[in-house]
């Protein structure tokens, strides 16, 4: 149980639905030390945390744990279960269950036709989506709000692929980075509607900036006014207020919505944003730059039949940005506990979701040092994934960093030949130290997963330390 730490921290920071069912001791040792308890120990990173103490407690709690994994915001969820009790006979009433349904709300019909008026009103509004709208499965909504509006949309990490990144009115994601159309609505924008996101203020998001009028969507009622202050709060799912939002907009302003001319500027901000990146882009160094490993990724996947990620610290900041995400879920978003080496298993649990996507997760060798022998679970179970590792020999996020502890203790040196560990786990490892190689060696992966193998792309990779950043 106790490993599982982890990933309860990253399922709890990214508001992911997830029911765990641990055993545990027998109730007489329970609290005899050091016997490990769920029910103790995990309260701070669970949405529930419960224990099945006696067999006539099966079908109220596990009622009670179905109902918190399909209502309010997402969160794991603990059942923990006793050594001595899962032997015991489980009574005739407890096969009498049923499991809870999720209950959607809408906000009120007043607090939607506010919220247009002020939306319709502004002089510069913008969308900031998060993950709920991935979760309530609300894409064709927004694309038709943003449409009708023509309000621009920006996506939070988790909100990314939310919204099709090659439209018009795509401002594009931020973490920590962000695109230069985002960077400029986020300050300059008089009025902003969040939908399905939290605004909450962390290291890895992008900050509200006051002095803004706020129309916050949001399932959880805690969020209105936690870290953000809002104007018009509207608690509910992001589908059905999505919904409400479009059938008042076309009652206040008709059916065919409204052109204001935005998509033109937008336009004209990213390609002055893409003028400064693009020789990065698209640099010929050796070892390669990080930024030309995502535009290799970028120009040589199968967008709408593709599943990526990025790892924690300089991946995360570095691919947020820059790649264009397109259907709903074919970017997973993730990070604010910034569990280093999540890509792997993440990559692997998508793969099993859906075995027809080509799922690849984009990592640094340090993070391939806390989940890279996950490899060997993917060859074994038939789960072919593609990793792209920059090999840099050390923790390019922090180039400069613990000088004293460098000196003395080498810290953040790391060297390793992972595409041949790769081998000798079950999979198939490719080594590229030039530009020209990685193209052919992404499609080379594409092909070899089809196949059912397991890939990895060891590239050689130099210390770009530059982040679209803006100054944060």
């Amino acid at each position: 149980s106790e490993n599982s730490m982890g990933g309860l921290s990253q399922a709890f920071g990214d508001n992911v639905p997830i029911l765990v069912l641990p055993g545990g001791y027998p109730l007489e040792q329970r609290h005899v030390r050091p016997n490990f308890s769920a029910r103790d120990n995990w309260s701070g990173v669970t949405k529930s945390v419960q224990t099945i103490d006696t067999p006539s407690q099966i079908k109220d709690v596990m009622r009670r744990a179905f109902q918190a994994l399909r209502n309010g915001n997402g969160g794991p969820v603990v059942v923990e279960m006793t050594l001595d009790i899962c032997a015991m006979e489980v009574p005739a009433d407890a096969l009498d269950y049923k499991s809870p349904i999720a209950s959607k709300s809408v906000p009120s019909k007043t607090d939607i036709q506010d919220a247009v008026k002020m939306l319709l009103a502004a002089n510069r509004p913008m969308i900031w989506a998060g993950s709920g709208v991935l979760m309530s499965q609300a894409s064709p909504e927004l694309t038709e709000f943003a449409a009708l509006t023509d309000i621009p949309v920006f996506t939070t990490m988790e909100g990314k692929s939310g919204y099709d990144e090659r439209l018009p009115l795509a401002l594009g994601a931020g973490s920590g980075a962000t695109t230069g159309p985002a960077y400029e609505w986020i300050n300059e924008s008089d009025v902003i509607i969040g939908i399905g996101t939290s605004l909450s203020n962390n290291s890895y998001t992008r900050k509200v900036p006051s002095g803004k009028k706020i129309i916050h969507n949001t399932i959880n009622n805690e969020d209105v006014n936690k870290g953000t202050p809002s104007d018009i709060g509207l608690i509910g799912d992001a589908k059905l207020t999505l919904q409400a939002l479009i059938e008042e907009v076309k009652a206040q302003i008709g059916e065919g919505g409204r052109d204001t001319g935005v998509a033109s500027h937008i336009a004209a901000v990213k390609e002055k944003w893409m003028a400064e990146w693009s020789p990065i882009l698209n640099s010929d160094e050796a070892p390669l730059n990080p930024y030309r490993v995502i535009n290799e990724i970028n120009k040589n996947l199968d967008h709408e039949n593709s599943v990526v990620t990025h790892d924690a610290g300089g991946p995360r900041d570095c691919m947020v940005p820059f790649y264009t995400a397109t259907t709903p879920n074919s970017y997973l978003g993730w990070g604010k506990t910034t569990h280093l080496g999540f890509g792997i298993p993440l990559m692997i649990g998508a793969k099993l979701a859906d075995p027809s996507k080509f799922c690849l997760n984009y990592m640094g060798d340090g993070a391939w040092g806390m989940s890279g022998t996950d490899t060997a679970a993917a060859a074994r179970m038939g789960l072919p994934i593609t990793t792209v590792l920059l090999n840099n020999g050390g923790m390019a996020t922090y180039p400069g960093g613990f000088p004293t502890a460098r000196e003395q203790h080498d810290v953040s040196f790391m060297e390793g030949d992972y595409a041949k560990i790769t081998e000798g786990m079950g999979g198939v490892g490719l080594p590229v130290s030039k530009p020209e190689e990685l193209g052919p060696a992404i499609l080379r992966a594409r092909q070899l997963n089809d196949e059912g193998k397991t890939v990895l792309i060891d590239v050689k990779s130099n210390y770009e330390s530059r982040k679209s950043f803006f100054g944060k």
